[in-house]
């Protein structure tokens, strides 16, 4: 048989019930090659051949036959790949092979997520909802040091995690907010430039390089100038060597910054491809707004700004950070070529919007069971659930120790897509929560209009993950009233002047639609509702029906049908959606139906 390429995450199947978990996962994103029952002796051969190279392997089957065909394989913790096991019928995920260091924890959670499975904690920190000390910081954008006897700190704090001391000087400290961190001893922990504390650590989250266990947050940007045509060689002796001279670390490097004249540059490419560095390219606009120490009337007349090693760092580093080391300059050595000078900027905590991700995450009406598999899979991969307390609170049985919860309030919108958006830009992948579809009267607006407006090269990935709305469970729950064309208005005039939601009511009534009312009624808005239903009155008769949907996807979920003439608008809150039919929906055996032809069209 022929292997396909080295690629991320193998599916395979031993069995007629497991080939239809692994292309159920294969059709959800997943996974990346399958290898099913049919071809049981190209499923050894993946494993033997892929073993060294692919990120991890799903495997549905019985775990005796798995470790059975791991064995020969294994070599040792820190090169074996991670290994999943599914049952056939697809209730539980076992992570069998490489929890921590290969991410089989991370890559369990995630297929659970998308077959609505249990998740089989077998290492000890997932077994204790604790953190898993020598993995945990790839969630919050951090990089590990090259040294230190990792093992031995995971048996320390399997042993006793009271005692373990944990120094931190660089990075966000959200983390320590953490359920799954309560168990370290807050006692052990300290923060600060304290180099006697640093030193007497298990573990030290810093942008220090040093011996011993340590977790580097993207806190450093790089600002280079050079000349045309530098050598490669001469950009990495000034990196190297100005790093080690100041005792940083380069897995605390969040990525380098240039005047955008430099973009087409050979060496800062080569280097920024090299190092694995994002690159932000900044105009010379950009760069002059900044005050630097060291601006220079040579660079000003060339480049038309007097600074771009320090400018650059310092706005890439983002608001409020600080110049950790003035600009340096190197000259070409032997057979180089050119010049280049370096500056090194310090973030405020840490800034590192190209490794972030921002998810807006649809949670559906509230039930757990219609939460759609990509909204529970994105909620699974954040390391932050960001969103409205209540609409957290029916997601709670899905939040895991190790993930932290910032709860907003319900008039806060744009608070919480600015907290979203920055947790973001600092390095993480952050879950931000709606109720029903967040496209629809919720976050995902507002979240793609901060967005939009950070620049281009400085921002997070964004994806919005729909969700059911109220309206699809109102109409679901009432029969079948959307079978021809319909319309959503909201009455909330909030953000919406009152002249143009009753312009759209009129439009509404006048077309015909069906139409359904969001934010119908409040305590302070009282009167809307009313007035919708005079308008609506206006276009179709009063024996129209209407369904008024409370609390839909929860224990309290209501749904009632009514008339357009006796609404009982005192029933309405904002927990409800009301459903208006049009002028040839009907209700008949306790069911609302809207025909797909309209009075008056041929049908054939």
């Amino acid at each position: 048989m022929s292997v396909s390429p080295p690629c991320g995450i193998w599916g395979l199947s031993f069995s007629p019930a497991g080939d239809r978990l692994i292309q159920q996962l294969l059709a959800a994103g997943g996974l990346d090659e399958v290898v099913c029952s049919g071809a049981s002796p190209a499923a050894q051969e993946v494993l033997r051949t892929q073993w060294g190279q692919a990120e991890g392997f799903v495997v549905a089957g019985a775990c005796g036959l798995v470790v059975r065909l791991l064995a020969p394989l294994l070599t040792e913790k820190g090169r074996d790949p991670a290994v999943v096991v599914i049952d056939p019928e697809g209730r539980f995920a076992v992570p069998l092979l490489g929890a921590h260091a290969a991410g089989g924890d991370a890559l369990a959670q995630r297929m659970a997520a998308l077959l609505g499975a249990q998740v089989v904690a077998t290492g000890a920190s997932s077994a204790r909802g604790s953190l898993a000390l020598d993995r945990f910081g790839q969630a919050w954008g951090w990089r590990r040091g090259p040294q230190g006897d990792w093992n031995a700190l995971m048996r320390q704090a399997a042993r006793d995690p009271q005692r373990l001391r944990i120094h931190q000087s660089h990075g966000t400290s959200r983390w320590q907010e953490l359920q799954a961190s309560q168990q370290l001893g807050q006692a052990g922990i300290t923060s600060g430039a304290q180099a006697a504390a640093g030193a007497m650590a298990d573990l030290v989250i810093t942008a220090e390089r040093g011996p011993g266990c340590r977790w580097h947050p993207p806190c450093l940007w790089l600002g280079l100038g050079c000349e045309r045509h530098t050598s490669l060689s001469l950009l990495e002796r000034l990196v190297d060597s100005r790093l080690e001279e100041l005792g940083l670390a380069p897995e605390a490097v969040a990525g380098l910054a240039s005047i955008d004249r430099k973009a087409d540059e050979p060496a800062l490419l080569q280097l920024a491809e090299q190092r694995n560095w994002p690159v932000r390219w900044l105009t010379a606009d950009e760069l002059q707004t900044v005050e630097v120490p060291n601006p220079s009337a040579l660079v000003a007349a060339a480049m038309g700004t007097a600074s771009v090693a320090e400018a650059a760092a310092l706005v890439a580093a983002g608001a409020g950070s600080s110049l950790l080391a003035a600009k340096t300059i190197e000259r070409a050595g032997g057979e180089e070529r050119g010049a280049a000078t370096l500056a090194i900027a310090e973030a405020a905590e840490q800034w590192a919007p190209r490794r972030g991700q921002l998810h807006l995450v649809g949670s559906g009406p509230g039930r757990l069971d219609l939460l759609t598999p990509e909204a529970r899979r994105a909620l699974a991969d954040a390391t932050v659930w960001v969103g409205y307390g209540l609409y957290l609170d029916l997601l709670e049985p899905l939040r895991r120790p190790d993930q932290l919860r910032c709860d907003g309030q319900l008039t806060e919108e744009r608070a919480r897509c600015s907290l979203a958006l920055e947790l973001a830009n600092q390095g993480l992948n952050v879950a931000l929560v709606s109720s029903g579809d967040s496209g629809i009267y919720a976050m995902a607006g507002l979240a793609l209009e901060l967005w939009l407006s950070q620049p281009q090269q400085a921002r997070p990935a964004f994806c919005v993950h729909p969700g059911i709305s109220a309206l699809q469970l109102a109409a679901a729950r009432a029969g079948a009233p959307l079978m021809h064309d319909f319309c959503t208005v909201s009455l909330s005039d909030r953000l919406t002047p009152w002249s143009v939601i009753e312009r759209r009511l009129t439009a509404a009534a006048a077309g015909d639609f069906v139409v359904a009312l969001y934010n119908p009624r409040s305590r302070d808005r009282h009167w809307q509702l009313a007035r919708a239903r005079e308008i609506l009155l206006s276009g179709r008769p009063a024996e129209t029906p209407v369904v008024i949907a409370r609390q839909l996807g929860r224990a309290e979920e209501s749904v009632s049908l009514h008339t357009l003439g006796d609404l009982p608008v005192e029933q309405v809150d904002m927990l409800t959606l009301v459903l208006v039919g049009n002028s040839s929906s009907r209700v008949q055996d306790g069911r609302m139906v809207t025909p797909r032809g309209y009075p008056g069209a041929e049908l054939s």
